[in-house]
């Protein structure tokens, strides 16, 4: 007897392959609506399908979902959450809210996993001394959503606005599952969400950001680059040692996608102290960011034990943030949130993993 198939794991495509097997293909439209528009994840929620058709998904199909382990909250509001997957390991998501003058939510982030730990290695990054260990499939990624959303609205009275595919794991090593769950995430029939409120980021894989841009997804595109110069970049970023991820990859990728797509990205900086946080840093960063159209996000790194890195002063940070501007480059800066609680991408999970 073969394994039980995991609807939530499959795209459109391949769950209307499927039911055409033995039913028609509005059963398919139907159910898709059930699991990612009404968020069904049990087989007798789905009321309008007959019987028969049932029974076939209750012996041929599983929902394979994902469980809340554990939430912590931050003073200024950041809510991580841990989540356990089938498998038995851990995942974490994040809430940010950003307030607006009265004290109101204006904007309710959320920041999702893609893959358990990473393959990518960078030296500053928690999740990056977990290595690789799974890839999640788009339902994962999905559910990651939607209790964020439902914590969103208990909490704030709002649902969520944004999802950055920025937590643990590489997005563009998981690029079918993640161009899945962007799917689910904007169709009509799924949570109806506006492709322009979703960000998918990567460390700089060439080849899959000519993917993207060759695509019909409408997605923000942002890339960590932390490092204008090779050698700095790869002092910290294996990737940045192949021929074929290096700067100059990355660069003409970049240009490839920004005028196949009419859109410009948004470049990751994470500002270190004493290691990329010159002036002359910024001078350089202001020549490679002019080649496409574009914007920097300079952030404040929120420290991990044990890792070596340390956030940036404020004058340096401020200096940095005048040569941009003098050089005309768009420039915002994301202050750390979360201290208090392990906020820093994988610390949760890292964590959690040496309590078991």
């Amino acid at each position: 007897m073969s394994d039980p198939i995991d609807l939530l794991s499959l795209s459109r495509i391949e769950l209307q392959q499927w039911v055409e097997m033995t039913d028609k293909r509005f059963r398919a439209d139907q159910l898709y609506r059930w699991l990612w528009k009404q968020g069904a994840r049990t087989f007798d929620e789905m009321s309008n399908l007959p019987a028969s058709f049932r029974e076939r998904l209750q012996n041929e199909c599983k929902l394979q979902t994902i469980s809340l382990s554990r939430t912590q909250t931050s003073a200024d509001g950041t809510v991580k959450m841990l989540f356990l997957l089938a498998s038995g390991r851990h995942v974490e998501t994040v809430l940010i809210p950003d307030f607006d003058e009265e004290g109101d939510p204006s904007r309710l982030t959320v920041c999702v996993s893609s893959q358990v730990g990473c393959a990518m290695a960078c030296s500053f990054c928690a999740t990056g001394t977990m290595g690789f260990q799974q890839n999640l499939t788009s339902g994962e990624i999905v559910d990651q959503v939607r209790a964020a959303n439902d914590v969103a609205v208990s909490t704030f009275g709002q649902r969520i606005t944004n999802i950055v595919y920025m937590g643990m794991g590489e997005p563009m090593l998981n690029y079918d599952a993640v161009l899945g769950s962007v799917e689910k995430l904007t169709s009509e029939d799924g949570m109806g969400l506006a492709a322009r409120r979703l960000t998918v980021s990567t460390v700089g894989l060439a080849g899959r950001i000519r993917q993207l841009a060759e695509e019909e997804y409408k997605v923000n595109l942002a890339v960590s680059l932390h490092s204008p110069f090779d050698d700095k970049r790869s002092s910290i970023m294996p990737i940045n040692r192949k021929a074929k991820t290096d700067l100059t990859a990355l660069m003409e990728s970049i240009e490839f996608y920004t005028q196949t797509t009419g859109r410009g990205i948004t470049y990751e900086y994470c500002m270190f102290e004493g290691f990329n946080d010159s002036v002359a840093d910024a001078a350089e960063l202001s020549k490679l960011v002019s080649r496409a159209p574009s914007k920097v996000n300079l952030i404040m790194y929120n420290s991990v034990s044990g890792l070596g890195f340390n956030q940036s002063s404020e004058n340096n940070l401020n200096l940095f943030i005048a040569r941009l501007v003098k050089d005309r480059v768009r420039v915002t800066v994301r202050r750390s949130r979360g201290q208090d609680i392990d906020a820093a991408c994988g610390q949760l999970a890292v964590k959690h993993s040496t309590e078991v």
